[in-house]
């Protein structure tokens, strides 16, 4: 197979998202025959018919499906590739790229990378943060798609060499008017016979309220099932049910919104996150300076930890 030039493909996902040859030429300012012609010449190179032409345009075919998922990654990746060369070219000494889940950039991680960029010698390196489920994360290390991740330490991090990292604790958040408000504190299994507002069944926060209610054995009930911390706070505030978020989280806008926060007893509600990555002597400076950076921060208790082998 002859190797695939990037021109094609991009010519190819612009006649998928337009689903007509005409006006994808128009975008790249081409003519359309040329077009047409980069197109055959794909599905010669690659053994399928990969767009159909009908009267209103082109219908994707199953394998023109699989080239463009493929096709925008690729294009992703070159204009990273050329971002970062653009910016080395102005002066920038170093760019890292970041996986982090939604917690640790809803609770510390951005503050942690400014001091980071603050230390005079590190004003010239990019740090780049890509949010993502903690196994799309490590899916994504893996694959050499980044250099470093963040996320929860109870994830699958095998093969992965880890640094211990902060921690947080998972609370309760309540109306005023909720029966569980008046509590200091809250135990899960105390919170089963009430409505839930809850995250998607793919983040880690519901994998483990999903697992701590199998072993109480009774089920949650969710009222509704939202994607983002600060829209748990709002059903939250509206009385649609509690929900379990970071106290790290909800504690700045508990007071505006007028929530109860109720930390959870369960000893699985203290979570730590872990620095991750797959080979630190493989690192670049930027990076394992930023990796050192992070870890300096971890609370002491976790410091205390040996590093999880290779």
């Amino acid at each position: 197979m002859h190797d695939l030039d990037l021109t094609s493909l991009r010519l190819f996902v612009a006649v998928c998202e337009t689903r007509n040859i005409a006006r994808a030429a128009e975008q790249h300012h081409i003519v359309a025959s040329a077009v047409s012609k980069r197109i055959a010449q794909l599905e010669n190179t690659l053994g399928n018919v990969l767009v159909e032409r009908n009267r209103r345009g082109v219908a994707i075919t199953g394998a023109g499906d699989i080239l463009l998922e493929h096709a925008r990654g690729m294009l992703a990746g070159a204009d990273r590739v050329a971002r970062d060369m653009a910016d080395f070219g102005k002066g920038i000494k170093g760019q890292v790229r970041v996986l982090a889940t939604v917690s640790s950039i809803a609770e510390f991680l951005p503050d942690d990378i400014a001091s980071f960029l603050q230390v005079p010698e590190h004003r010239e390196i990019r740090i780049d943060i890509e949010e993502a489920l903690s196994r799309d994360v490590v899916t994504a290390l893996r694959e050499g798609l980044a250099p470093l991740a963040v996320c929860w330490d109870a994830a699958d991090l095998e093969g992965l060499q880890t640094r211990p990292y902060r921690r947080d604790r998972l609370a309760i958040i309540a109306h005023p008017a909720h029966p569980l408000a008046s509590r200091k504190q809250c135990a899960f299994k105390d919170t089963l016979d009430y409505d839930h507002v809850g995250l998607p069944a793919s983040t880690a926060v519901h994998t483990m309220l999903a697992r701590a209610a199998a072993i109480i054995g009774k089920p949650i009930s969710y009222r509704a099932v939202v994607s983002t911390f600060d829209a748990s706070l709002r059903c939250v505030r509206a009385n649609l049910g509690i929900a379990v978020v970071p106290r790290e989280v909800a504690e700045p806008f508990a007071p505006t919104y007028g929530l109860k926060v109720l930390p959870l007893t369960d000893s699985w509600a203290q979570r730590s996150f872990a620095i991750c990555f797959h080979d630190e002597a493989r690192l670049s400076p930027a990076a394992r300076a930023l990796a050192a950076h992070l870890q300096a921060l971890a609370a002491p208790r976790v410091n205390e930890r040996r590093l999880r082998p290779n």
